[in-house]
């Protein structure tokens, strides 16, 4: 029988060999672990950097002001207190952009169906107590798809308003909608009951029958929004804007229409009117941007907020 001892001539091969086995994986153990490193660190500071400008910290390429320039301001969507489109975020985009010792000229670029009547009107004080305060710096809106109702009563206020030629412009007008489930309710043997202090607690309360004493007082209150309005776009417009009983009964109409109405200036974009009008062709955008840490906290108050109030939505008034 053959026998393994201490001086059996593989046994010197095989631990060799073993050791060597052993060494390389521990070499590539080690190479991996290094390269672990490497990647990680790569991940944490990509992730920095994203957070770091999503924060607000770095600012932007075409936040640079080196130079003349048009300072541009984006109206973008609802206008409300809670949206990019609010006043004040509005007016700190234009504050800082007329500020900028730079800015040749701002343009108020639009693209909004409208919104708060408060909100709206806000940004149109804003605007004329900037033009008063800065009366070199010229201020133009360049209206994209759409420039409707609190998004005109925001154009007004500028110098000139640009348009497309199938931009949709006017809707000079306000709306206070909702809904009727009185029918509803008797269908489905549903009973109202609601106490209140005070006759007009429940006012155009959609569960109830529809009390015309408090439809005339909805409808009075419209139409002295719908008076202020329509003083705002007169005095905006001025002796532009051709009068017909169409302009405030909220139509719209498309740009070269609008034109013709006075209720724009002319055709144009944001190139072309800071090349051709404001003349500075580069354009530096001040328009406040909703940075990461500014979402998530917003998204998670208002979670907190529904799940702790459970409070049903309310309508508001708007200009549409």
């Amino acid at each position: 029988m053959a026998e393994t001892g201490h001086g059996h001539p593989g046994e010197g091969w095989e631990r060799k060999v073993l050791e060597k086995v052993a060494l390389a994986a521990i070499a590539e153990q080690r190479a991996a672990r290094r390269w672990g490193i490497v990647f990680k660190s790569l991940i944490l500071i990509y992730l920095f950097v994203v957070l770091f400008v999503g924060m607000g910290w770095l600012k932007r390429a075409g936040e640079k002001t080196l130079g003349k320039h048009t300072a541009l301001v984006e109206l973008r969507g609802v206008i409300s207190a809670d949206s990019q489109a609010s006043a004040d975020n509005m007016t700190s985009g234009l504050d800082a952009a007329f500020k900028d010792g730079n800015t040749q000229g701002v343009i108020l670029r639009i693209n909004s169906p409208g919104g708060s009547p408060v909100e709206a009107g806000h940004i149109n004080d804003e605007i004329r107590r900037l033009r008063a305060k800065y009366p070199n710096i010229p201020l133009y809106a360049v209206v994209e798809d759409i420039c409707a109702s609190g998004g005109y009563y925001v154009a007004a206020a500028t110098d000139k308003i640009y348009v497309d030629k199938a931009s949709i412009v006017g809707s000079i007008g306000v709306v206070m909608d909702g809904f009727g489930f009185t029918g509803t309710m008797e269908k489905l043997g549903v009973e109202r009951r609601a106490l209140a202090a005070g006759e007009n607690k429940t006012f155009l309360d959609p569960f109830s029958p529809l009390n015309p004493a408090q439809k005339a007082y909805a409808e009075n209150m419209l139409e002295e929004i719908h008076q202020q309005f329509i003083s705002v776009v007169r005095n905006g417009r001025g002796k532009r804007l051709k009068e017909s009983p169409e302009i405030f009964s909220g139509l719209v109409w498309v740009g070269q229409k609008s034109i013709e109405l006075g209720l724009a200036d002319g055709l144009g974009s944001v190139d072309s009117v800071a090349r051709d009008v404001i003349k500075a062709e580069d354009v530096v955008d001040f328009t406040p941007r909703e940075n990461i840490a500014e979402r998530v906290a917003r998204k998670f108050g208002a979670a907190m907020a529904e799940a702790l109030l459970k409070l049903p939505a309310v309508g508001g008034t708007q200009l549409r």
